[in-house]
């Protein structure tokens, strides 16, 4: 029994290390860059079949101006880089693995020039060259595998204790690490995406209004540790940083 723990638990961490740009964070990537790829063309395809194009031209044609510019600078050969702007009053915007990039209506009200715009797209492509997307799929199977582990030990052993495992694994694991590493992905999308705005020619200051933007417009937030996404203050604080520090090179 404890020669298949070993093995199962060796063959959970034998994965593709990788390396976040600009923070140079160490990552863990069970995942090829190809195989993440065809998830998100795979994805982008369901994704339009179903939304509204916009058939507003100026500003669709103004997205995809900022998100030619913003491809450029992330310089990325194997990205099929494709911008549509979607009809849809959410305030939300995403990039698929691969460079499929979608901004909604919704959030141009928040956007109040192209250098805003250009932020929150940033961001969303930092996500997609950061491959946050297979990292996250990479530690949930990390995850389940220990999970199964764990079952296999506390069955063996204390099979009493077995279902009492799993709810305080789940909770411990959800509060503990996956909320948590949402957020420092988001954090890390926000550090890279000013860095790309940089390259890319835009004003880093409007980072900060931007973001200033979005917090005006929400309601009372949920306390940070119950979040995916970072507390507003501490995200404003931390771009606010990252530009100071970017404006004195």
């Amino acid at each position: 029994m404890k020669k298949l723990i070993l093995l199962c638990t060796a063959f959970l961490f034998v994965g593709c290390m990788g390396t976040a740009p600009v923070t140079q964070r160490s990552q863990v990537l069970l995942m090829s860059p190809s195989e993440e790829n065809a998830l998100g063309e795979k994805g982008y395809e369901e994704f339009l079949s179903k939304a509204k194009i916009s058939t507003d031209k100026t500003q669709s044609a103004r997205v995809k101006k900022i998100g030619e510019k913003i491809a450029l600078a992330a310089d990325r050969k194997d990205f099929k880089w494709e911008f549509n702007l979607v009809d849809d009053k959410q305030v939300n915007a995403f990039c698929m693995p691969g460079g499929k990039v979608v901004v909604y209506t919704g959030i141009l009200s928040m956007a109040h020039n192209d250098d805003q715009l250009a932020t929150v797209m940033s961001h969303e492509i930092a996500h997609a060259l950061a491959r946050h997307g297979a990292e996250r799929m990479s530690h949930q199977q990390i995850s389940s595998g220990v999970q199964t582990l764990g079952n296999i030990l506390v069955g063996a052993t204390a099979p009493e204790y077995s279902s009492a495992f799993n709810t305080a694994y789940g909770y411990g694991t959800q509060l503990g690490v996956m909320l948590p590493y949402s957020r420092s992905h988001e954090y890390e999308a926000d550090e890279i995406g000013v860095h790309l705005m940089k390259k890319a020619g835009y004003n880093i200051n409007e980072a900060v209004a931007f973001w200033k933007n979005m917090k005006a417009a929400k309601g009372a937030a949920q306390p940070e540790f119950l979040s995916t996404h970072p507390n507003d203050d501490n995200r404003i604080e931390r771009i606010s940083q990252i530009v100071k520090e970017l404006n004195k090179k």
